[in-house]
């Protein structure tokens, strides 16, 4: 075959390749094949695949699965356990956590307490929702100052502390007065305020605790002094022993109990020392011992620990149909307001064992869900005190926490029988307003200490409309006016 037809054939055979190429892609693509000039990337593997040419193999790696559809090991719980721990370290967990859990346990506290009052009111000839308007009342006014502390700066809730206590100390001196102070079922720590409304000063006392102590500790370790006992213990400790006496003055051994609790609760997360912990803690228990030893009711109340009867005179009546009133409410309780408890059978049905009602209307489903939400509350302030680098945001949640904590953990054990009655209420959830509002103040607290951690702050900046809005923009190219 001559030299010009095997060209020619050659070149035929080149033009019937390339055919379905040229008619693929725009001639300026392919312009500059042959010529030198370079051909975009895209292109060159788009013509590579079109001429049937095969792609390197990439070698799989080992144990790993190339299949976009193939679920990991374990399959779907696999998957949602990823998902859930992926939602639990998210950056506002804590912060919802608190704001949830605190409007919840209120809102089902308001149900509760009207449930339970219904009949008490009606035996003072009062109308049926007495004390649930009044405890309405209370929860707004908590609602305004959980959402003012919320808002409110570290800075303005370390200015607040040394005028919380003072006014704190000088409501209690006041109640000590006598034609002042107000003695309720035994215990004189209630001011009158005027028509139906009193005040319980020691209430906020916990609450001046927390923020004055935080703030001290806060204060020494900024000047390292904490390493030393002496800046540890003092003032603080005598301080609250000073709210203590007080306390102790009217005869709430409950409340001081919860005082008590609060202070290791500081001097622990400022890093007391074991031995001076517990010195401190066996100081306070021989304290406990002689006030608790020295007063028969007291020891009538020790003594009805785990009681199935009322005893002789009926000295744990009230215990043990706390105990009833828990037991007849099976899984899923008789209904609201169908409780027989709360007839006259179980003393303080609305206030210290409101738990017990709630079990009985509610069941075990209620009673569970109740511990459940105090579990996410609890839980909630750990992990922003264990997260935050500020030791005043440190010490304050961790006092809250502890406050809250024990402070369930005392009233719910009381009416299981597990523990002396010491005539606290349900935080945030018995009737009450001087325990309602420091309360709701103080998980304002959380959340704003929730609010200020760096990650949440940045999350919650991205959630704004206008922040969402100008980062759209931003990203978005504008396009020319002719390419659709």
């Amino acid at each position: 075959m001559p030299a010009e037809e095997s060209s020619a054939a050659a070149c035929g055979h080149r033009s019937r390749a390339t055919a379905p190429i040229s008619r693929a892609f725009p001639p300026r693509l392919l312009a500059g094949a042959g010529t030198g000039a370079p051909v975009p990337l895209g292109t060159a593997l788009r013509v590579r695949s079109a001429t049937g040419a095969r792609r390197p193999a990439v070698p799989r790696a080992k144990g790993r699965s190339t299949g976009g559809s193939r679920s990991p090991r374990g399959g779907g719980a696999r998957r949602m356990y990823e998902r859930a721990r992926r939602a639990w370290d998210r950056p506002l967990t804590a912060y919802y956590l608190i704001l949830g859990a605190g409007l919840l346990i209120t809102v089902l506290g308001l149900v509760m307490v009207y449930s339970a009052s219904m009949i008490k009111a009606l035996e003072l000839d009062k109308p049926g929702t007495y004390f649930f308007r009044k405890q309405f009342l209370a929860a707004v006014i908590g609602a305004g100052l959980m959402a003012l502390a919320a808002r409110m700066p570290g800075k303005l809730h370390r200015a607040l502390a040394y005028p919380l206590l003072m006014g704190t100390v000088f409501l209690m001196v006041l109640v000590q007065v006598p034609g002042i102070g107000m003695s309720v079922n035994g215990n004189q720590n209630w001011l009158y305020l005027g028509g139906p409304f009193q005040l319980q000063p020691s209430e906020f006392g916990k609450l001046a605790l927390v923020l004055w102590g935080a703030d001290l500790l806060a204060r020494k370790q900024d000047k390292r002094l904490l390493a030393q006992w002496k800046h540890l213990l003092v003032p603080l400790v005598p301080v609250a022993f000073m709210l203590l006496g007080l306390i102790m003055l009217g005869g709430d051994m409950g409340t001081a109990i919860i005082l008590t609790a609060i202070l290791f609760g500081l001097l622990w997360l400022a890093g007391a020392p074991t031995r001076l912990f517990a010195g401190v803690l066996g100081f306070a228990a021989l304290i406990a011992f002689v006030l608790i030893k020295t007063s028969p009711n007291r020891m009538s109340r020790l003594a009805c620990i785990g009681a199935t009867e009322p005893g002789p005179g009926d000295s744990c009546w009230q215990a043990v149909h706390g105990i009833y009133a828990l037991a007849s409410g099976g899984w899923f309780g008789s209904g609201l307001g169908a409780s027989v408890e709360k007839w006259g059978q179980l003393p303080e049905p609305h206030t210290d064992f409101i738990f017990a009602i709630t079990g009985e209307e509610l069941g075990l489903a209620g009673t569970l869900s109740v511990l459940a939400l105090f579990a996410a509350l609890g839980y909630a302030g750990i992990r922003v005190a264990g997260r935050t680098e500020d030791p005043f945001v440190r010490y304050a949640a961790g006092g809250v926490t502890t406050w809250i904590t024990v402070q369930a953990v005392i009233n719910i054990g009381a009416v299981l029988g597990l523990l002396p009655i010491a005539g606290v209420p349900l935080p945030l959830f018995s009737y009450g307003g001087s325990a309602l509002l420091p309360t709701m103040f103080a998980v304002g607290l959380l959340i704003a200490f929730a609010r200020e951690d760096p990650a949440a702050k940045a999350a919650l900046a991205m959630r704004r409309p206008g922040v969402r809005w100008k980062t759209m923009r931003r990203r978005v190219k504008k396009r020319p006016s002719g390419e659709r």
